[in-house]
């Protein structure tokens, strides 16, 4: 719009000057930017360790397998990699060259206090006080766990991990109790 209107008002090679240039462009519409970090970062795929993490076809994965084969007489050395989908359990491979970059995710590993079950969305307290609860409770083992622990009245600790925007709880730790201090 803003564009039609500048292209609209041009006099012999010069733009004219209108008062209302400032309400057409009042009433465009920008679309914004993420300002926050990348989800992934670049590693040369020769650096990649097992038990790391790699993007595989678009997936977060953990590496659980990992090699490389020689060098051909004009080719690269090439790494052949498997890794599991940290938040569905499912398998993926991919073969790249030794010196080419590859995706890798950041990962985080919080833990929070369980608070609450709200219709099958976990309500957890990080170690400021704050509340998150936008991390949905998955119908497996984890689950059950948290569900049990939390049906039992037991103080928990859940394990969320994060990464490329998605979220899943991955464990669950039992909350000891303080040791009480002996009066003097």
């Amino acid at each position: 719009m803003l564009i039609n209107y500048i292209l609209n008002k041009r006099f012999n090679g010069v733009f004219e000057i209108d008062k209302n240039l400032n309400q057409y462009m009042a009433d465009e519409e920008f679309e914004s930017g993420d300002a926050g970090a990348s989800t992934t970062y670049p590693q040369q795929c020769s650096a990649l360790r097992k038990s790391g993490f790699v993007m595989i076809k678009g997936y977060p994965c953990k590496i659980v397998e990992m090699s490389t084969s020689k060098t051909g007489k004009h080719g690269h050395a090439k790494v052949h990699l498997v890794g599991i989908d940290i938040f569905t359990g499912k398998k993926y491979e991919d073969i790249c060259p030794s010196t080419h970059n590859m995706n890798v995710p950041h990962v985080k590993r919080l833990d929070y206090q369980l608070v609450d079950i709200n219709d099958d969305f976990l309500s957890l307290m990080n170690e400021n006080g704050e509340l998150k609860e936008d991390v949905k409770i998955i119908d497996d083992d984890i689950g059950k766990d948290i569900r049990s622990k939390f049906d039992n009245g037991e103080e928990t600790l859940v394990t969320v991990l994060s990464a490329v925007g998605q979220e899943k709880a991955t464990g669950t730790k039992n909350v000891k109790p303080q040791k009480s201090q002996p009066a003097h």
